[in-house]
């Protein structure tokens, strides 16, 4: 990793009608972190429109393009005119009938560094995501890029430990996740808190664990189902950066912002030697993690 501090901006937006609008409001944001000194920017999973996945309806599969394509076009001219590594994610078109949920990794010279196509696909009421997504067939690689190797996957992704596991013991110097996760309008207070809380928890859990950063940024602002008698979600934001020891570096509130937040990749080296979790694992008895279930 070419840099001891690489400060991050994760941009954490609603919907704004359009393709043409997110990107145009996703570039103005990009200039804005740049100007601020930003080495690398995380964008929130399907950014470029509203998330078609609360329904079925096969009309939407005319949203995916191929990669490279149109959106990593327009990602590759911001990474190169600003000089910075971009994180976005794109409705992939690999073949007729075969569609992916995928991050694209821009170098900061424009070049596309890599690409990750998510691996676990919810299917839940307001997330029809099995519909539209294959899952991915990559495995947990990380993608090596001038700030680092990043451990990119996404948005359900970031429940796994084993996921994380497999991207930092393949090298990841962070873990990076674009999110769209929100809430139903059916549950009540104390219920969304509880989501919330577990949320937050459990990627904290993966910071620590393997001793390293993490990046989320998660969608914000509330998107009306397609059908009437569906509620919609209200999408939560509060895109957050945690340390290796799961601390808190910063995090956004509900509504649109673009949070800048300053990454120490140095802490990772001294935690891990004080917490070595990965030397200690016992490998040898871990073979029936590869069981659905142990009957």
């Amino acid at each position: 990793m070419s840099k001891a501090i690489i400060r991050t901006a994760l941009i954490q937006h609603c919907d704004h009608g359009d393709v043409g609008n997110n990107l145009d409001y996703i570039a103005g944001e990009i200039g804005a972190a740049a100007a601020q000194g930003a080495h690398l920017v995380l964008l929130q999973e399907l950014h470029n429109h509203a998330y078609f996945c609360q329904t079925e309806d096969a009309g939407r599969f005319g949203l995916a393009e191929p990669i490279p394509g149109p959106t990593t076009s327009e990602l590759s001219r911001l990474a190169r005119h600003h000089g910075l590594v971009v994180v976005g994610s794109v409705f992939e078109r690999r073949a007729t009938g075969v569609y992916h949920n995928t991050a694209v990794v821009l170098e900061a010279d424009g070049s596309l560094a890599g690409r990750y196509r998510k691996m676990h696909i919810p299917q839940d009421p307001g997330y029809q995501e099995k519909f539209y997504f294959t899952p991915g067939d990559q495995g947990f690689h990380p993608i090596a890029t001038s700030v680092g190797r990043l451990g990119v996957m996404v948005c359900w992704d970031q429940w796994f430990p084993e996921a994380a596991r497999l991207m930092a013991l393949a090298g990841a110097d962070m873990l990076l996740y674009p999110t769209a996760i929100g809430w139903d309008a059916r549950d009540g207070a104390a219920e969304r808190a509880r989501q919330h809380e577990a949320w937050l928890t459990v990627q904290r859990g993966h910071a620590i664990a393997n001793g390293i950063p993490l990046l989320c940024c998660n969608r914000s602002g509330f998107e009306p189902a397609p059908r009437p008698d569906e509620p919609g979600i209200d999408f939560w934001g509060h895109s957050f950066a945690c340390g290796p020891q799961g601390e808190l570096l910063g995090r956004a509130g509900a509504n649109p912002e673009t949070l800048i937040v300053d990454i120490d990749t140095g802490r990772a080296e001294h935690v891990r030697r004080i917490w070595p979790f990965l030397r200690d694992r016992r490998i040898d008895a871990y073979q029936q993690l590869v069981e659905r279930l142990l009957d």
